[in-house]
């Protein structure tokens, strides 16, 4: 059966204009799903972060009013995988040829390190040397940022893909408190943006390899495409 790597940010905090740490990380939905969908499937997924990093989940995203009625369940879930969580792979220690696969969640805490992890972006582009799929979700995408060729040029620069939207993140009141705006950022690099027509809506986007989703909505899909690509293989 397939392997998977998920990458989760290493950090707790995401910092503000206003240079201030914000309680952050990775959003629960987002790695909770996906887990749930591919460990199902008889997938084996590892859980690595940067060197040091410690993944934790965005308080927000565990809140009764923003999960749901799913809330408990997601941190049931999370407390299950306590052990995976608190000991990490190192990115640097991963050998991406053991993988078919890279999945990404989002939450702000990869705005803060997976942008910039070096370690990240040597797997990202020997992954997709590969043909393996890379499949980043909601502010995910940032974590492509790192993947960066000698000369500086971008490794998704061209591409196609789905994130977080610039109308969702002020929609969330976060717009105005961000460094930097992911879809912005991506688009300047050069990767084509395709979004949703409504706000929240479920939305994946497949361009080759590169399998993406827009939000929170979005990673049980994400999860589910990822499922029968490797499935059919």
């Amino acid at each position: 059966m397939a392997r998977i790597l998920m990458v989760l940010s290493g950090v707790d905090y995401w910092t503000l204009t206003d240079g201030s740490r914000h309680p952050s990380g990775y959003w629960a939905e987002e790695f909770v799903v996906p887990h749930r969908i591919l460990t199902q499937a008889g997938f084996t997924v590892d859980i690595a972060a940067p060197v040091g990093g410690m993944p934790a989940a965005d308080p927000v995203s565990l809140r009764d009013d923003v999960a749901g009625p799913e809330a408990d369940a997601f941190a049931a879930y999370i407390e299950a995988a306590a052990a995976e969580l608190v000991n990490p792979m190192a990115l640097s220690d991963v050998d991406t040829a053991d993988y078919d696969a890279i999945f990404i969640p989002g939450g702000h805490g990869p705005m803060e390190d997976l942008a910039h992890d070096p370690d990240l972006g040597r797997v990202l582009i020997e992954a997709d040397a590969a043909g393996k799929i890379i499949a980043p979700v909601c502010h995910g995408p940032a974590a492509l940022l790192s993947a960066n060729l000698p000369g500086g040029r971008w490794l998704f620069a061209g591409r196609t893909l789905t994130v977080f939207t610039n109308e969702e993140e002020r929609i969330n009141g976060t717009a105005d408190h961000a460094p930097w705006l992911v879809e912005t950022v991506l688009t300047a690099r050069g990767a084509t943006v395709r979004s949703a027509g409504t706000p929240w809506e479920a939305h994946v986007v497949i361009d080759g390899n590169l399998y993406s989703g827009q939000n929170p909505a979005s990673s049980k899909p994400l999860a589910e495409r990822l499922v029968a690509a490797l499935t059919d293989h």
